[in-house]
């Protein structure tokens, strides 16, 4: 009845955890080594920058409004991608680290505040679950024990019925085996007789 238990690597415990801070810290080392390899005051690396962020962002808010249906994945999806692009923009123009480990601060903040109301609802959907599992798994063995007891007692029923017909018959026996024994007697009593049967009418 109940399934295989499955030990999930601790790795795989740890991984949703520390995404959302791996993903930005990419963002922002990447961001400066393109800074180090002439980013820094480059207008047009600015403004291609600011041209991608603001272009995801806008992807972004089309996917969210009623237009398209409204897919959340597909906008959170855009919205990360404008904020990835405009951290790493900043990355690579500014001067020195404090604007960029700023903006990584109050990305990595965002993107725990956002990934922590999904691991809410994935742990409520998983609670559900579970209890549902556990009320299945209970009426399916309440099921058992009653058929169970049915079928104990149809069984019982069963060997106490052969043993009361196993001790007619060896009373029928042992009394026509008595001296004086007259199988027409009932007959003469004026007992009446069972009536027959007709197969071909029940037929």
């Amino acid at each position: 009845m109940n399934g295989p238990l499955v030990q999930r690597h601790w790795a795989a415990l740890a991984a949703p955890r520390v995404a959302p801070a791996l993903g930005t810290s990419t963002v922002l080392i990447l961001g400066r080594i393109w800074n180090a390899n002439g980013a820094e005051h480059s207008a047009g690396n600015a403004v291609l920058m600011v041209a991608l962020a603001a272009g995801a962002a806008t992807a972004g808010a089309f996917a969210a409004s009623g237009h398209s249906g409204g897919d959340g994945v597909l906008a959170g999806t855009a919205f990360a991608t404008s904020g990835a692009l405009a951290l790493a923009g900043v990355a690579g123009y500014a001067d020195g680290w404090s604007l960029p480990v700023l903006l990584w601060a109050v990305a990595t903040a965002v993107a725990y505040g956002i990934a922590a109301r999904y691991w809410r609802t994935d742990r409520r959907d998983r609670t559900a679950h579970d209890r549902q599992s556990i009320v299945r798994r209970e009426d399916h063995a309440h099921v058992e024990r009653v058929e169970a007891l049915r079928a104990g007692a149809q069984i019982e029923a069963a060997r106490a019925g052969a043993a009361y017909a196993e001790q007619l018959a060896t009373a029928l026996i042992t009394r026509a085996t008595l001296p004086g024994y007259d199988p027409q007697a009932i007959t003469r009593a004026g007992l009446p007789e069972l009536p027959a049967v007709d197969l071909k009418h029940d037929q």
